[in-house]
C-alpha cells in the first residue's frame, strides 16, 4: 500500500514523456527469383507490382532481371498482394502479409505457368508488431528526451522505462546492475567489458539513439543476465556534404543542500557544465565520410556522504565525505563506408577517446556527539583515462537481398593511469600517503555472421573469437601512522580468451512469432598474481557451456498478441572485480577484489502481453530471474580495527520476480502521456562467506526477501511555432543492497525545446531535479557494525544549448 500510495502521488504531480520511437521496421525489402515452372528457367523483365489489399491501390513495383532476380524496397508493414505479369504465361497473384520481424523477406522461387496451365496460391507470412521489431528490442530516440539535452549518457538512461541509474554510476535494469553495455553493437572499453564504467562521461550529444534489448537472443555475447542496453553513435549518411553543430552549457550546485561539518574545504557550489560537438558527413558515389567529436567538462559536487558507523563494543564515528570533482572527457568517432560494387563493403572506422578526473576530497572523523574530531583525511586523485577503438567490417552481399555475410575485426586499447595522495591528520601526527596504479588493457575480438531470408523468417549464424589481456602494476608509498597495506601492491595480470558459435532461426506466420537460437561459449581466465602477495594467489577458471534462447509470440488478432521468452545466461567477473589491489574510495571504507570469484548464471523467464489501440499501446510483461552463484560485495570488520572491507563473493542463490507495465497514449496532436510501472521482488537465499583480506574473516546472511519497484511518467506537450515542452518524473521505492538498504529517491526534470531556422536550428532549456529533493539513504549491516548514511551529491542542474544542421 505505501508503494501505491507514492505512485499515486506522483501520477498526481507530474507527468512526463520520454519520446520512444516505436521500434517498427517500415523499410522492409521483398526479393524473389521468377522461373519457368515447366523447365526451371529464369524469366526476365517480369512485371512485378505491389497492391494494397483493401483497395487494390499501387505501391510499388519493379521488373525482374536477366537473372530473373528482383528486389522491392521501402515497403511499410502491412497486408499486400502482389502479382507477375508476362506475355505467354497466367498472371500470377498471391497475398503478401509484411511484418517486422525482418528487414528482408525472400519469397524464394515463383514460378510462372504458361497460359494453359494453373498456378497455386502461394502465402508469405508476417506481421507488424508496433512495440519492438524483433520481440524483445525497445528504441528511443536521445533527440526526443529534452529533459537530459546537454548532460552524459548516464543521465538519458534515467528516464527509460525499466532503467535505474544510482550516484555511483551503475545501471539496473529491472532491480539488476547485471547488464552489458554495448556501443554500436559491439562491447569496447569504454563502458567496460561486463562492467559499466565511462557511462556518466560519453556526452548523450554524440548518441543517436538507445536500444533496450530485455531478452537477448544467442546472436549477442551470453554475458549480462539483466540484458543489453546497446547505444548507437551518430552517423549521417545523407549525399553531398552535411553536418551538425551543437553547443550546450550550464550550472549545477546553485543551492547548498546540506553545509560541510566544520574547519573543511568548501563544497563545489555553482558547477559550470560546457559541451561542444561537431558532426560531420561526406557521401559521394561509393564512399562516405563520417566525423562525430564531442567534448565534455564539468565540475561536480561528485559526492557528499554523510555517515554514522556504529560498533558492537558501543563506538559510534561520524563522519562526512565530500568529492568535488573536475572532468574533462574528449571523444573523436571518425570513419569511411566504401561501397566497393554491388555486393561488397567495406567500413574502417576508429574511436579516441581521453577521460581527465581530478578529485578534492576531505573526510572529517568525529566522535558521537561531534565534539572532538578524531582525524581528517584529505586527498586528491588524479586519474586518466585513454581508449583507442580499431575497427574493419566487410559485408558480402548475395544476390538475394537480405542475404549477407559480415567479417568484423576490432581491437580495443584502454589505458588507466591513476594517480592517488591523501593527507592522514591525526591528533599526534601528519602522514602522506601516496599510490599509483597503472592498467593497460587489450582486447582484440573476431566475428563472423551469416544472414539467409527465408519465406517466413530467416536463420543467422556465425563464430566469434576474443583475447583480452590486462597487466596491472600497483605501487604504495606510505606515510607516518598510514592505513595503507604496503604488502598488498606489486603486479598482476589477467588474461582471457572466448571462443563462441552461435546459430538463430526466425520464423513469421500469419499467427505465430518465434525464434530459437542456441549459442555454446567456451571460456578460459587466467590471473597471475605476484607470488609475494599476503593473501592472495594466481587463480581463473574455465567452462564450456550453452545459452540457449526461446522467443515466441501469438496474435490473438489485430490488436493483441501474447509472448513468452525464455534465455540463459553468464555474468563474468570483470578485473576490476577480481583486481586484488585496495581502493580507498573512503578512509575506512576499502574495496578489495577476489581472484577467487567465479561466474554466475541465470535463466531467465518473461510472459508478456500487447494490446495496440488507435492512439497508443499498452505493454505489460512478467518476467523471473533464477542466478547461481551470485556475485555482490560482502563488507567486513575485524576488531580492534575499525576498518571495513567490502570483498566480492559468490553469495549463492538469488531471483528476481517482477512486473512491468508501459502506457503510451496520445490524446490529441499537441499532447502525449506515457507511464512505466516496474514492481519486483528480489531474494537472496542464505549464506555463508569468507572474506579473506586483510585477514581471514567469516560472514553469514540469512534469507532475505524484499518488495521493490519504480514509476516513471512522462509528458509531451506540441506548442505553436514548433515547440515542445517535456516534464520528467521519477519514483524509485526502498530497496534491497548486499547487506542493507537504500531508500526513497524521487526527482522532476524539465526540458523546453523550439526548432528555428526552417528547422535547421535547434534551442533547448533544462533543468534536472528542479525540486533538488533526489538523495542517496543506505543502511548497511555487518559482523560487529551498523552503517548508516545519507549522500547530498549534486543532482540539480540547469542547461541551455543551441544546435544547427548544415
Amino acid at each position: 500500500m505505501f508503494l501505491l500510495r507514492k505512485c499515486i502521488v506522483t501520477i498526481l504531480f507530474s507527468w512526463l514523456f520520454i519520446g520512444p520511437l516505436k521500434a517498427q521496421l517500415n523499410n522492409i525489402t521483398i526479393s524473389g527469383l521468377v522461373k519457368e515452372k515447366s523447365n526451371t528457367a529464369p524469366i526476365a523483365y517480369v512485371n512485378i507490382i505491389v497492391k494494397n489489399a483493401k483497395d487494390s491501390s499501387f505501391v510499388a513495383g519493379t521488373v525482374s532481371n536477366e537473372e530473373g532476380r528482383f528486389s522491392i524496397a521501402n515497403i511499410k508493414p502491412g497486408n499486400y498482394l502482389i502479382s507477375y505479369t508476362y506475355t505467354g504465361f497466367l498472371i500470377t497473384q498471391q497475398p503478401l502479409l509484411v511484418g517486422s520481424l525482418s528487414a528482408f523477406i525472400n519469397l524464394g522461387i515463383i514460378a510462372l505457368e504458361s497460359e494453359e496451365q494453373q498456378l497455386k496460391e502461394v502465402v508469405v507470412n508476417s506481421k507488424q508488431d508496433n512495440l519492438n521489431n524483433k520481440l524483445d528490442k525497445k528504441t528511443y530516440s536521445i533527440a526526443a528526451n529534452i529533459s537530459q539535452a546537454g548532460g552524459s549518457v548516464l543521465q538519458a538512461l534515467k528516464n527509460l522505462p525499466g532503467i535505474t541509474t544510482g550516484q555511483d554510476g551503475k545501471v539496473a535494469l529491472r532491480g539488476s546492475d547485471k547488464v552489458a553495455i554495448l556501443i554500436d553493437g559491439k562491447q569496447t572499453a569504454l563502458t567496460g567489458f561486463g562492467g559499466q564504467t565511462g557511462l556518466d562521461n560519453i556526452p548523450a550529444s554524440a548518441i543517436e539513439r538507445i536500444e533496450i534489448i530485455n531478452n537477448p537472443s544467442a546472436k549477442y555475447d551470453a554475458n549480462g543476465n539483466a540484458g543489453i542496453i546497446n547505444i548507437i553513435y551518430k552517423k549521417n549518411k545523407q549525399e553531398g556534404f552535411n553536418g551538425k553543430l551543437g553547443f550546450a552549457t550550464g550550472l549545477g550546485a546553485i543551492w547548498e543542500k546540506k553545509e560541510n561539518l566544520p574547519n573543511i574545504r568548501p563544497q563545489y557550489q555553482g558547477t559550470p557544465k560546457i559541451n561542444p560537438s561537431l558532426s560531420l558527413n561526406y557521401r559521394k558515389n561509393k564512399t562516405n565520410l563520417f566525423l562525430q567529436s564531442d567534448w565534455l567538462y564539468t565540475e561536480t559536487l561528485n559526492k557528499n556522504e554523510f555517515v554514522t558507523r556504529t560498533y558492537n563494543d558501543g563506538t559510534i564515528i561520524n563522519s562526512q565525505l565530500k568529492r568535488n570533482r573536475n572532468t574533462h572527457f574528449f571523444n573523436n568517432s571518425f570513419g569511411i563506408d566504401w561501397n566497393i560494387n554491388e555486393q561488397n563493403s567495406l567500413t574502417l572506422s576508429g574511436f579516441y577517446g581521453t577521460e581527465k578526473i581530478i578529485d578534492r576530497g576531505d573526510q572529517p572523523f568525529f566522535n558521537k556527539d561531534y565534539s572532538s574530531r578524531n582525524r581528517l583525511w584529505q586527498f586528491l586523485e588524479d586519474e586518466l583515462k585513454t581508449t583507442v577503438v580499431a575497427s574493419a567490417i566487410y559485408q558480402h552481399k548475395f544476390k538475394e537481398a537480405g542475404h549477407v555475410l559480415n567479417m568484423g575485426f576490432n581491437y580495443t586499447f584502454h589505458r588507466e593511469d591513476e594517480k592517488y595522495n591523501f593527507v592522514n591528520t591525526l591528533s599526534t601526527s601528519v602522514g602522506l600517503d601516496s599510490f599509483k596504479l597503472l592498467s593497460d588493457e587489450h582486447v582484440a575480438d573476431f566475428n563472423v555472421d551469416y544472414t539467409k531470408p527465408l519465406k517466413h523468417g530467416r536463420i543467422e549464424t556465425g563464430l566469434k573469437f576474443r583475447y583480452r589481456d590486462i597487466p596491472t602494476n600497483m605501487q604504495f608509498k606510505p606515510g607516518v601512522n598510514s592505513p595503507l597495506d604496503v604488502n598488498a601492491g606489486g603486479e598482476a595480470t589477467y588474461s582471457e580468451i572466448i571462443p563462441a558459435v552461435y546459430s538463430n532461426y526466425i520464423y513469421e506466420s500469419n499467427r505465430i512469432e518465434a525464434e530459437l537460437g542456441l549459442r555454446i561459449e567456451y571460456v578460459d581466465l587466467q590471473y597471475k598474481v605476484n607470488p609475494n602477495h599476503n593473501t592472495y594467489k594466481s587463480d581463473g577458471y574455465n567452462y564450456t557451456q550453452p545459452f540457449p534462447n526461446i522467443r515466441l509470440a501469438y496474435k490473438l488478432n489485430e490488436q493483441n498478441k501474447l509472448s513468452f521468452f525464455f534465455n540463459r545466461r553468464v555474468d563474468r567477473p570483470n578485473e576490476v572485480d577480481i583486481r586484488i589491489f585496495p581502493k580507498y574510495d573512503d578512509a575506512e571504507l576499502i574495496k578489495v577484489g577476489n581472484p577467487a570469484l567465479s561466474p554466475q548464471f541465470t535463466n531467465s523467464f518473461e510472459l508478456g502481453y500487447k494490446t495496440n489501440t488507435k492512439k497508443g499501446y499498452f505493454y505489460t510483461a512478467l518476467y523471473h530471474r533464477k542466478t547461481n552463484g551470485t556475485i555482490t560485495r560482502i563488507a567486513t570488520q575485524v576488531p580492534p580495527s575499525t576498518l571495513i572491507y567490502t570483498v566480492f563473493q559468490n553469495a549463492g542463490k538469488s531471483s528476481n520476480t517482477g512486473i512491468e507495465m508501459v502506457l503510451q497514449h496520445d490524446f490529441s496532436k499537441a499532447f502525449s502521456f506515457n507511464t512505466n510501472l516496474n514492481i519486483y521482488q528480489n531474494l537472496i537465499e542464505a549464506f555463508t562467506v569468507l572474506n579473506k583480506y586483510p585477514v581471514p574473516s567469516v560472514y553469514s546472511a540469512n534469507k532475505e526477501v524484499y518488495t521493490s519497484g519504480n514509476l516513471k511518467i512522462n509528458a509531451l506537450f506540441h506548442l505553436p511555432k514548433q515547440t515542445d515542452i517535456q516534464l520528467t518524473s521519477i519514483y524509485l521505492a526502498p530497496d534491497i543492497i548486499p547487506q542493507g538498504k537504500i531508500g526513497t529517491r524521487f526527482s522532476v526534470d524539465l526540458g523546453i525545446k523550439k526548432r528555428i531556422q526552417q528547422n535547421k536550428g535547434e534551442l533547448f532549456l533544462n533543468a534536472t531535479d528542479i525540486l533538488n529533493t533526489l538523495q542517496i539513504q543506505k543502511d548497511l549491516v555487518g559482523n560487529g557494525f551498523n552503517l548508516t548514511s545519507t549522500d547530498y551529491y549534486e543532482t540539480q542542474v540547469f542547461r541551455i544549448g543551441y544546435s544547427y544542421k548544415f
